[in-house]
């Protein structure tokens, strides 16, 4: 089912006697389908996920592997990193949007207890560091910073820390299928089913609103089942062409799309259907890293008036965020000769190389004067370490005044940007799906790339977020569900 069409529910009176009854019912086996059936297995519920794709993974199987935790992790204090719950909190609750309070104590007091967990699937996160700027760790070091944590005025709210934890597997793609493969052996192990290739269509309800299963398609065949709980894991609606103009028109067709082919929206659809509220349905993920070479996070970012908008240390989705909110989406790094570059290249477009500040000027049609002001200030205070308009690091301060300069264009339809959706259904602490009214829909649940939990905006996004509450408040969904199966009966 495409577009932004609601699915009907069936009503549970035409359900055959003889129908096939589980406890739980998830629906998608990524990371946050994975950990709830884990877990509601492991809880004595008889469970069952349907995956409409031939394997199991989803898109977390194209993630790099981090996975946000703090608060004190054995890779954290092997590091020689000081974290505790609390200053993870403010953290977090200081970049959030609209910050769930609930859910964030929730995951940061339990964040050590999650890791363990984690590591307890069979694999242990590397008790290494990555100290540069960059996307992800190039090796398969096991600790670097991904979001704002040292970023003004974050860094004056709560005591930075490093929080990325990538899974040991080299590069930026696919490192964490080595968790969902984990996640497939554990359940298999505690008697998980899984249909593949089959995909729920319907979600069930009674007359009192309560869920009582799903209707099922595989290929040409049709099907329901009953199940005291249901839990909905399956994923975003980048790939969906009119969710996303309708929702997030900011991810069109200049953007490169981060997900899954079935990263379409049904089931935030389908807890639509049952009546669940939608939050932050307008809030995408959007970056264009600039760096590595880190280096050029030392120069300086302006827009169209030749004027500094942010704190160009900030993490890359974060000034993506403030880019996007520039004039016609558009912005300029500019470094000097002894920063353009370490190694590689930033996946923003070079526009070309200049021998003056006012021939860059000329060449983007700037304000007469603007940039050489600019430049000039930031320049004068980058000597003294110092940055009084946007608060950067000192660590990445430094004058821009070895020319030629080199000038990158971060502009919308110029430089690599790729994003993918951050909204869905809203939930609680344990994963029921609510009504706009704040009450629950019993029996339904939501977690990953389509619940609304702490991933709320680009601005205040951490890498390891989706990874990281998808896991943990998949668990929590897939417990609740387990231990709540006895509500439904009546």
């Amino acid at each position: 089912m495409s577009g932004t069409t609601i699915p009907s529910v069936v009503p549970a009176d035409t359900l055959p006697p003889d129908v096939e009854r589980y406890d739980v019912i998830v629906v998608g086996f990524g990371i946050a389908g994975g950990c709830a059936a884990l877990e509601a297995a492991r809880a004595g519920a008889r469970t069952l996920i349907l995956e409409r794709a031939a394997v199991h993974g989803g898109t977390t199987c194209m993630a790099g592997g981090h996975f946000y935790l703090g608060g004190g992790t054995a890779v954290q204090r092997a590091t020689g990193h000081e974290d505790t719950p609390d200053d993870m909190y403010a953290y977090l609750v200081a970049t959030s949007r609209d910050p769930e309070h609930d859910k964030i104590r929730a995951y940061c007091d339990g964040s050590v207890e999650h890791f363990e967990w984690l590591e307890a699937l069979g694999f242990e996160f590397e008790r290494s560091y990555y100290p540069h700027k960059a996307v992800i760790q190039p090796g398969t070091e096991g600790l670097m910073y991904t979001g704002n944590e040292k970023v003004h005025p974050y860094r004056d709210l709560a005591r930075p820390a490093p929080r990325g934890h990538k899974v040991p597997v080299p590069g930026d793609t696919e490192g964490a299928r080595i968790v969902v493969d984990l996640l497939r052996d554990r359940c298999a192990e505690a008697g998980v089913e899984v249909r593949y290739e089959t995909g729920a269509t319907n979600l069930v309800l009674d007359g009192e609103g309560r869920v009582r299963g799903v209707a099922w398609r595989r290929f040409e065949e049709t099907g329901v089942l009953a199940a005291d709980a249901v839990v909905i894991a399956a994923g975003g609606f980048v790939m969906n062409a009119d969710m996303v103009a309708a929702h997030t028109p900011a991810l069109g067709s200049k953007l490169f799309t981060l997900g899954s082919t079935y990263d379409d929206g049904l089931g935030i659809r389908l807890g639509a259907s049952a009546g669940a509220e939608l939050k932050h349905m307008d809030q995408p993920f959007i970056t264009a890293p600039f760096y590595p070479p880190s280096s050029l996070v030392k120069g300086v970012i302006v827009n169209k008036d030749g004027q500094r908008f942010v704190a160009e240390d900030s993490y890359h989705s974060r000034t993506s965020y403030h880019v996007m909110h520039q004039r016609d989406a558009t912005a300029y790094l500019i470094a000097d000769s002894a920063h353009m570059g370490e190694r590689g290249m930033p996946l923003a477009k070079l526009v070309d190389g200049f021998d003056t500040i006012e021939e860059i000027e000329t060449a983007l049609d700037l304000p007469a004067g603007s940039l050489v002001a600019t430049m000039a200030r930031y320049d004068e205070h980058a000597a003294r370490g110092e940055d009084p308009d946007f608060g950067k690091h000192p660590d990445w301060l430094a004058p821009q005044t070895e020319g030629p300069w080199g000038v990158y264009s971060l502009a919308l339809g110029e430089a690599l940007y790729a994003g993918f959706t951050l909204g869905g259904i809203a939930t609680t602490l344990d994963g029921q799906a609510r009504r706009p009214d704040g009450t629950v829909i019993e029996g339904l649940y939501a977690a990953g790339a389509c619940a609304s939990n702490i991933a709320q905006d680009g601005a205040g996004y951490c890498s390891g977020t989706q990874l990281g509450e998808g896991s943990f408040f998949g668990r929590r969904a897939g417990r609740h569900a387990a231990v709540r199966r006895g509500a439904a009966v009546g």
